[in-house]
């Protein structure tokens, strides 16, 4: 694992951090972003440039935090079938080639949406 993209970017999607990844590892959701954890080389540039805060090395991550979740679900949205698609992302090489993914996990999909700001 490496970074993780917390509930903070539920509905915000800002995509600041998306510009700045220099290996194209962060991958748009319906509602979210996932930040691939297999991809990510713990650069950090992502997490500078979220105005929301909502990126977090996972070794940062208080276990008690909600946050904590989004790390086990980063590896859900690429590694376990999401709905609609008959089979996992897992490797898919760079998420602009892959365009937006139009969905989210059970996790994501659960959260009540957010006003926009």
């Amino acid at each position: 694992m490496a970074y993780v993209i917390g509930e903070a970017c539920v509905d915000v999607m800002d995509r600041s951090c998306v510009d700045d990844c220099p290996i194209d590892c962060i991958y748009t959701g319906e509602r979210k972003l996932y930040i691939h954890p297999e991809e990510c080389i713990d650069c950090g540039a992502c997490a500078r440039s979220c105005p929301v805060d909502a990126i977090t090395w996972d070794r940062d991550l208080d276990p008690a935090s909600p946050d904590s979740t989004h790390a086990t679900d980063a590896t859900a949205f690429f590694y376990q079938p999401l709905p609609g698609r008959p089979a996992p992302l897992r490797e898919p090489g760079g998420a602009a080639d892959l365009g937006p993914v139009g969905v989210d996990t059970a996790l994501v999909s659960a959260i009540p949406r957010q006003e926009a700001q």
